[in-house]
């Protein structure tokens, strides 16, 4: 299964990164390993969750966005979840 990344929008949209956190917890995901770090200006966040046997990276990083890495399938369905969440308005503070 190939690999694929993509950024989700802006690091510091709450209602993308509720709506990824209820995603990934609605595919029963869960989280495997946290990490943050601060260099110079830039902030990196790094979040490994598991879901269905997969391991997904969730990355928030300044002036980059906030972006999803994992089996592309995956990937990709996260993405259209999260798009239609948005787009319902069934996430986070309005």
């Amino acid at each position: 299964m190939s690999e694929a990344t993509v950024v989700l929008g802006a690091e510091h949209d709450e209602r993308l990164r509720t709506a990824l956190k209820e995603v990934l917890l609605a595919l029963g995901g869960s989280v495997r390993h946290h990490d943050c770090g601060v260099g110079g200006s830039q902030e990196l966040e790094t979040l490994e969750v598991e879901v269905d046997g997969h391991r997904v990276t969730v990355e928030s990083e300044t002036y980059v966005g906030l972006s999803i890495t994992g089996p592309s399938e995956l990937v990709h369905r996260v993405q259209r979840m999260i798009h239609e969440r948005l787009a319902a308005g069934r996430c986070g503070p309005p």
